[in-house]
């Protein structure tokens, strides 16, 4: 992000970021992440960062049409048919497919919507945000828990 400068170890300065706040509230708070368009193979990004944040105690929800079971989880057709509270709803699609993963968010009532590294859409993102939900953009949810728990680092939570 042009915005984004880097701070004391290569991080993005705080100050210079305006998703810090909302990037470290999700990683504190959320415990359930919808991943749509989560690969079942395991040489695909999405499945790497749904396999980590399983490990890191978070339960991974897959939303993926046609395939019934993705890292030991069911995997859903779509957000509506999950049938628990989503935390965040974490996106591995095009970008012109977000939208209507947005929209489909907010009529679940995910308290987030995280669209991965490479996925940017400004109007879903004001939509999401003006209905009340936290947006992350263009931010891989691993590379940020990584740089977050490090303990003692320059993304260490207070």
């Amino acid at each position: 992000m042009d915005d984004v400068h880097p701070g004391p170890g290569g991080h993005p300065a705080a100050e210079a970021d305006p998703q810090v706040a909302a990037i470290r509230d999700i990683l504190r708070t959320a415990r359930t992440v919808a991943v749509v368009g989560l690969s079942p193979n395991p040489d695909r990004p999405s499945h790497e960062v749904a396999r980590y944040l399983q490990s890191q105690g978070y339960r991974v929800i897959p939303v993926r049409p046609g395939v019934p079971r993705i890292l030991g989880e069911t995997a859903y057709a779509r957000l509506e048919d999950i049938p628990m509270a989503i935390d965040v709803v974490d996106v591995f699609r095009r970008s012109e497919e977000v939208p209507a993963v947005a929209d489909a968010a907010v009529r679940v009532g995910a308290r987030a919507l995280w669209l991965q590294e490479g996925v940017v859409h400004e109007g879903a993102a004001a939509a999401a945000r003006a209905a009340g939900l936290a947006v992350v953009m263009d931010r891989c949810m691993l590379k940020e828990h990584v740089r977050w728990s490090a303990p003692g680092g320059a993304g260490a939570a207070p």
